[in-house]
């Protein structure tokens, strides 16, 4: 159970025997294992220099506290692999590509398994509760996902509904980065169509965590987002 809830990683031992049990075979069994051997690893974003560009991972592995606002879809650090498949499928159709990074996105989840896990604060847009991304099997179990992750005592997670009208997030996504005394100065971080941006001066930081505060106190509670998100799966299932 402590497996499922990602509240522990599967030993070696535990991988064979679920590999087993569903009959995976090598290669495909040998890149499951290395894979399993790297999740918690430091630097394990090398490993995909052809996936990811940038240095936002490096910042995300060093943060002490991870700041989200998501207008769009699932935050990367939470998405179940079909939902990030469906994601990823909106800007390639190659088949290889796809796979490659749906790997990397779940290598990426392991940040918040690991004993020095960030404390994850996102806000979800109410938007994200009804845009379908793939079928309704794969968004009921991102749903399920959600309200298990949103049960880790480091991860903070609420939803924005749409009566709450205009707020500070409605030009875009975006993150702020709190590194340990010592380490970096906070980061904010856009990602663009045109490319990564990141916020560096005082000032610039300074409003991001402003408009992600204003937007924390217009979102629904962390109570009152669960419930919302067990709503939206019941919807499917009602819609089927």
């Amino acid at each position: 159970m402590r497996i499922e809830r990602a509240l522990t990683k599967a030993s070696g031992h535990d991988l064979n025997a679920i590999m087993d049990l569903y009959g995976i075979t090598s290669p495909r069994r040998d890149a499951l294992l290395q894979l399993a051997k790297d999740a918690w690893k430091r630097g394990w974003w090398t490993a995909y220099r052809d996936v990811f560009a940038g240095t936002y991972l490096s910042l995300e592995d060093e943060a002490s506290e991870i700041r989200d606002w998501q207008p769009q879809v699932v935050p990367g650090l939470l998405q179940t692999p079909d939902y990030a498949r469906e994601v990823v499928m909106a800007f390639t159709s190659d088949a290889e590509d796809v796979e490659r990074r749906v790997a990397a996105r779940m290598t990426r989840r392991s940040i918040l398994s690991r004993p020095n896990a960030p404390y994850f604060h996102t806000i979800l847009d109410e938007a994200i509760l009804y845009r379908q991304m793939g079928s309704a099997e794969t968004m009921r179990a991102q749903f399920d996902s959600l309200l298990t992750d949103a049960r880790r005592p480091h991860v903070n997670l609420q939803v924005l509904p749409f009566a709450r009208g205009r707020h500070p997030g409605l030009n875009g996504g975006f993150a702020v980065l709190t590194f340990e005394v010592g380490i970096d100065p906070d980061i904010a971080y856009l990602e663009t169509p045109g490319g990564d941006i990141y916020l560096e001066s005082e000032d610039d930081v300074r409003r991001r965590k402003l408009a992600f505060d204003d937007v924390t106190q217009m979102a629904l509670s962390p109570d009152e987002s669960r419930a919302r998100i067990g709503r939206a799966a019941m919807e499917i299932t009602a819609d089927e």
